[in-house]
């Protein structure tokens, strides 16, 4: 996934459009308590002191939710919990996503060593964490089987007569 995600056809037909999305999302947000703010592709500015941040790779969330996907993917289960997990796996990575965009907006107009701070050491390890924690609970809420392990058991090996 992280090989498709840097070709020109995932950049241009999902990340770019990702990324522009996450920025009109955390606009969105924005503007109902600072009408101030605008969103121009993937840039997010404030038109009162023309402060604007730009959502880079990294910064998007992709690279966290492609984590997140290949560790569901890969964890032996239905694939009925696999796309329950996924479902709502990715909304809570991309809603922490949408607050940490925001608080660096906001951060950012504030101090740009603290923003520097924030953005390159906490929350990159908040998302990381926030994948990890997602995915555990979605471990732990899988329905159990025989064997108690949560996983789905092999199929059963043909007996020969």
């Amino acid at each position: 996934m992280f090989g498709a995600e840097l070709t020109p056809w995932g950049q241009e037909y999902f990340v770019v459009p990702w990324t522009n999305a996450l920025a009109a999302i955390s606009t969105s947000l924005v503007t109902l308590f600072d009408a101030n703010v605008v969103a121009a592709g993937k840039v997010i500015q404030s038109t009162a002191s023309g402060f604007a941040v730009s959502i880079e790779a990294g910064c998007n969330g992709v690279e966290a939710t492609i984590v997140l996907v290949a560790a569901m993917l890969a964890f032996p289960a239905s694939w009925k919990n696999k796309l329950v997990g996924l479902a709502a796996g990715i909304v809570a990575v991309q809603g922490l996503n949408v607050i940490r965009v925001i608080s660096l907006f906001y951060i950012g107009q504030w101090s740009a060593q603290v923003f520097e701070w924030a953005h390159l050491y906490v929350w990159q390890a908040l998302i990381m964490l926030d994948v990890l924690i997602v995915w555990l609970v979605w471990v732990r809420m899988l329905p159990r089987t025989a064997d108690g392990d949560g996983r789905v058991p092999p199929a059963a090996a043909p007996v020969s007569a």
